[in-house]
C-alpha cells in the first residue's frame, strides 16, 4: 500500500462522538450532567473506540434553545463546571488518544448577551452594529427556521425602536458578520478555545452564518462571504495546523461543494452529508438501496483536504427536507406515522431503534452501513447501546434524554429527583431497565460490543476514509454493494436492506484472490474469471477484504 504521511489529516478516518454535557453524567448529584462526570467516562469512550469527542454548547446560557442561545462565548456554564473542569476533560481525552472539538455558534447570541443589551439600549452603542437592524422589515419574506414557533425572522424591539434579524428564535438575534469588529470577535473566540486545547469546531448553521443581511437594503453583507470562510480556515490552520472545521450545511450537494472551497479545499474541512442520510431513510422505508446509491454517486468530487461526515442520527430533528413531498410521506409512514413523532413538517423526533421496532438485525445492518460508507462516521451519544426517544419531550428534546448507564434510578445518570433532571428519562421498551451500558458491557452479544467491533474494523480499513468509492452492479434492488479502494487495498461491503435472503454476485475482481470476512469468520474464493458470490441473510451484511496471494497486510 502507498506510504503517505496522514498524521495531519487525522479526521479522515476518525470516529466522532457527539454529546451534551448536560445529559451525559451528573457527578455532583444536582440533577444536571457536568464536566467532572464526563471526565469519569472518557475511558468508556476510549474503550468504545472514539477518536474525536464533539461537545455540544457548554457556554453560559438562559436555556431558551437548549444551550445554543449563548450569553458568553468565552465562558463555561456554571451548572456544568468551570474552565478547569473543561481543561481536565480535554487533557484526559488527549491522554486516551481522543481529540475534542466543540460547537462554534456565532451566527447569533442570546438576547441576554451583554453585546445585545448594550446594542438595544442606544443607537450610539459600540455594539449596535454587532446586530442587524431595520426600521421596517424587508417586503420579501424569509421563512423562519422554526415555523411552528416564529412567524417572521424580524422582531420589533420596543427599547431599540427597530426590528432585528433572527433566523432562529426571537431570543437569538443574528450577529452582523459584515461588521469587521464582529469578525475580529469570532477569531478571538476561536483562538481562546484553541489555546485551551480544542482540535477544532463544529460550525453551526453555516449558510445562515454567511447570509447575514446588511442594514441598508438587503444586499449581501459581504461581497464574497466565502472569502470570510476561507479566512477562518486559514486562521485555524495558523493556530493549530491539524484542527478541523466540521460544518452544518444542509444544502444540495452542488452547493455544499462551495463550502468545501471547491478544488482548493480551503474552507470547511468536513461537512455532514445530509443528502445521503435522508436518502438512506428513504431506502430503508422502501427496502430499496437505489436512492442511497444514487446519493453517494452524486456526491461532487472534493479536495483530498476535504471529507464528508456520515451519520444516522444527530441532536436535531431527523430532517427530511431534501426529499420530495411524496418521498417524505413515505418515510413518515414507515418510521413516524403519529403526529407527535413529526416536527416542523419536515422531520422526525425519533431515534433509529424505535423506528425499526427494535429489530436487532435491521439496527445492526444500518450501523454496519454507516461505518462502511466512504467518509467519517459521527455517532450521537447513546446510539452505541440502541437508546430510544421520549416523545413526551417537546420537539428536538425527544432525543436529548439522559444517558442510560445502568438499569437503576434515572438510568444511573443522576441520583437526584427525576424532577431536577434536564429532561425526561426514556420510558417503555427502551427504558434504562432494558437498555443500558452496564448490562451491555457484560453481554458479548450486545449492540455495544457489536459497535465496538465495527469501530475496530473501520479503523483497520483506511480505504473507507481515504479510498475511491464505487457502486458494484448487482441484480437485487434491496442490496447495496460497493467498494472502497486505496492504493493496493480494497474493501467490498454488501448490505441487504430487505428481509429476504439474497445471493449477491460480484464481478470484475482481480484473480487470484480471496474475499476475507472482517465481521465474522469466513473466506470466499474469487473465481479465475474474477467473479464471486456471497450469501446475505435478510437484513444481512458483510465486509470483505480483497486479499491476493502473498499479501502481507493485516486483516
Amino acid at each position: 500500500m502507498r506510504i503517505t504521511d496522514t498524521s495531519d489529516l487525522w479526521w479522515k478516518n476518525a470516529v466522532v462522538y457527539c454529546l451534551d454535557v448536560e445529559t451525559f453524567l451528573d457527578w455532583n448529584g444536582d440533577g444536571c450532567g457536568d464536566l467532572p462526570g464526563l471526565a469519569q467516562r472518557i475511558d468508556y469512550l476510549a474503550d468504545l473506540g472514539v477518536t474525536c469527542l464533539w461537545l455540544m454548547p457548554f457556554y453560559p446560557t438562559p436555556e431558551r434553545d437548549d444551550g445554543y442561545d449563548i450569553t458568553d462565548f468565552y465562558g463555561v456554564d456554571p451548572r456544568l463546571g468551570h474552565h478547569g473542569d473543561l481543561v481536565e476533560v480535554i487533557r484526559t481525552a488527549r491522554d486516551r488518544g481522543i481529540r475534542v472539538i466543540a460547537d462554534l455558534v456565532v451566527n447569533h447570541t442570546s438576547d441576554k448577551h451583554p453585546w445585545f443589551r448594550s446594542a438595544r439600549a442606544s443607537r450610539t452603542s459600540p455594539y449596535r452594529d454587532y446586530y442587524v437592524w431595520r426600521d421596517k422589515p424587508p417586503a420579501e419574506k424569509t421563512a423562519p427556521t422554526f415555523p411552528d414557533q416564529e412567524s417572521s425572522v424580524w422582531h420589533y424591539d420596543d427599547r431599540a425602536g427597530q426590528y432585528y434579524l433572527h433566523r432562529f428564535y426571537k431570543q437569538q438575534p443574528d450577529l452582523n458578520v459584515a461588521n469587521p469588529a464582529v469578525r475580529d470577535e469570532i477569531a478571538k473566540v476561536m483562538g481562546f478555545w484553541l489555546e485551551l486545547g480544542l482540535s477544532g469546531f463544529r460550525v453551526d448553521a453555516v449558510p445562515f452564518f454567511l447570509e447575514t443581511l446588511g442594514v441598508d437594503g438587503g444586499e449581501a453583507a459581504l461581497a464574497d462571504p466565502h472569502q470570510y470562510l476561507r479566512s477562518l480556515r486559514s486562521f485555524l490552520g495558523r493556530r493549530v495546523g491539524d484542527a478541523v472545521l466540521l460544518g452544518e450545511v444542509n444544502l444540495p450537494h452542488e452547493e455544499q461543494q462551495r463550502f468545501f472551497g471547491g478544488a482548493d479545499g480551503d474552507e470547511l474541512t468536513m461537512q455532514f452529508d445530509f443528502i445521503a442520510m435522508q436518502r438512506m431513510y428513504l431506502s430503508l422505508a422502501r427496502q430499496d438501496a437505489r436512492p442511497l446509491a444514487s446519493a453517494l454517486l452524486e456526491r461532487p468530487a472534493c479536495s483530498p483536504d476535504s471529507q464528508w461526515a456520515t451519520f444516522v442520527r444527530n441532536h436535531d430533528e431527523l430532517t427530511l427536507d431534501k426529499l420530495s413531498d411524496v418521498e417524505r410521506q413515505e418515510v413518515f409512514a414507515a418510521f413516524g406515522p403519529e403526529p407527535q413523532m413529526q416536527v416542523y413538517g419536515r422531520g422526525l423526533t425519533r431515534r433509529l431503534p424505535p423506528m425499526l421496532a427494535g429489530d436487532p438485525r435491521r439496527i445492526r445492518m444500518v450501523y454496519s452501513l454507516l461505518f462502511a460508507l466512504p467518509g467519517t462516521p459521527v455517532l450521537f451519544y447513546g446510539e452505541e447501546i440502541g437508546m430510544g426517544e421520549n416523545l413526551a419531550a417537546e420537539g428536538r428534546l425527544a432525543v436529548r434524554t439522559p444517558m442510560q448507564w445502568t438499569g437503576g434510578k434515572n438510568g444511573g445518570f443522576s441520583v437526584a429527583a427525576r424532577s431536577r433532571l434536564p429532561g425526561p428519562v426514556v420510558e417503555g421498551g427502551f427504558a434504562p431497565e432494558h437498555i443500558n451500558v452496564d448490562a451491555q458491557r457484560r453481554d458479548p452479544d450486545s449492540l455495544l460490543h457489536f459497535m465496538m467491533l465495527l469501530i475496530r474494523r473501520y479503523r483497520d480499513c483506511p480505504e473507507l476514509g481515504w479510498g475511491e468509492f464505487a457502486v458494484l452492479e448487482q441484480p437485487h434492488e434491496a442490496v447495496l454493494a460497493h467498494s472502497c479502494t486505496w492504493g493496493d487495498g480494497c474493501l467490498i461491503a454488501v448490505h441487504n436492506l430487505g428481509p429476504e435472503p439474497r445471493t449477491v454476485p460480484l464481478a470484475g475482481l482481480d484473480a487470484p484472490a480471496s474475499l476475507v470476512d472482517l465481521l465474522c469468520d469466513g473466506t470466499t474464493l474469487v473465481r479465475p474469471d474474477g467473479s464471486a458470490e456471497v450469501v446475505l441473510e435478510g437484513y444481512g451484511f458483510r465486509w470483505l477484504r480483497v486479499v491476493h496471494p502473498g499479501a502481507r497486510r493485516l486483516l
